[in-house]
Formats: structure tokens, C-alpha cells, sequence
């Protein structure tokens, strides 16, 4: 295993064991749902319009959690149009493991690319955050 992968996989690790993002907003304005029978994951998303905050409750592998958490951190303060084009850069790189300088840490995920199965798990929470905003949740009160 490489540093980077290594490095990667530390990241992956300390996120679903230790989310830094977990939890429900006491106050939201949009919340969204993501579940995956097949495999168990699930996630709750708790969204506040100001500032873009963002939380969530997950139930899942280390891969869905992670992704979760690292997620709930690059959407903060993001505009909808913005977090739309961080999910098709995500989804082109879990679906190609070319990462992208836009992603920052979301890149430990890259490697999610080589499991075709575990594709679904990584994109699971922007999934359910991209249903909100297709939906314009969160622009419109």
C-alpha cells in the first residue's frame, strides 16, 4: 500500500469511527433520507439554509459514514449550484478513482472506484442531499 493510500484509509477510518459532523441540527430546515437495503446503510441528513450547516445520523459501513462526514464538511457555506458540481466531480471520481483538488479530503474515497459494489455505499449521502437540492429545498422556504 502506498502513503497516499494509507493515508487515505486512516482518513476513511477516523471519520466513521470518530464523524466529526454527526448528530441532528436542533434547528433545520430540510432534512433528507438515503437507505440502501441491500446492503443495511442508511443516513439521515439534518440542513440549515444559513450558512449552509449540515449534520447527520448514520447507520452503516465505514465507507458510507465516512463519505457522510467528509460530505457534511464540504457543503458547509456552499451555494446549491455548488454542491451540485462538488456531486458530479464525487461521483466522476469514486466511479473513476481520478481524484480532483476541488474535493480535498473526500478524495480518501477514490479508491472506492476499484470495488464496484462499494460505489453505491460512498455515494449513498449525496444521493439524499441531491434530491433537496434538485428539489430546490434549499433556496425555498
Amino acid at each position: 500500500m502506498t502513503d497516499v493510500a494509507e493515508l487515505y484509509q486512516s482518513l476513511i477510518m477516523d471519520r466513521s469511527r470518530k464523524p466529526r459532523f454527526a448528530g441532528r441540527l436542533e434547528m433545520f430546515d430540510v432534512e433528507a433520507k438515503g437507505d440502501n437495503p441491500m446492503c443495511g446503510d442508511r443516513v439521515h441528513l439534518f440542513l440549515q439554509r444559513d450558512g449552509m450547516k449540515m449534520l447527520h445520523e448514520s447507520r452503516g459501513c465505514a465507507i458510507m459514514t465516512a463519505s457522510a462526514d467528509l460530505m457534511a464538511e464540504a457543503v458547509a457555506n456552499k451555494s446549491p449550484a455548488e454542491i451540485q458540481s462538488l456531486r458530479a466531480a464525487f461521483e466522476e471520481m469514486v466511479n473513476t478513482g481520478k481524484t480532483d483538488p476541488m474535493l480535498g479530503d473526500l478524495n480518501a474515497l477514490s479508491g472506492v472506484s476499484e470495488y464496484r459494489s462499494r460505489i453505491r455505499c460512498a455515494t449513498l449521502p449525496w444521493s439524499a442531499l441531491a434530491d433537496v437540492v434538485k428539489e430546490e429545498q434549499l433556496t425555498n422556504g
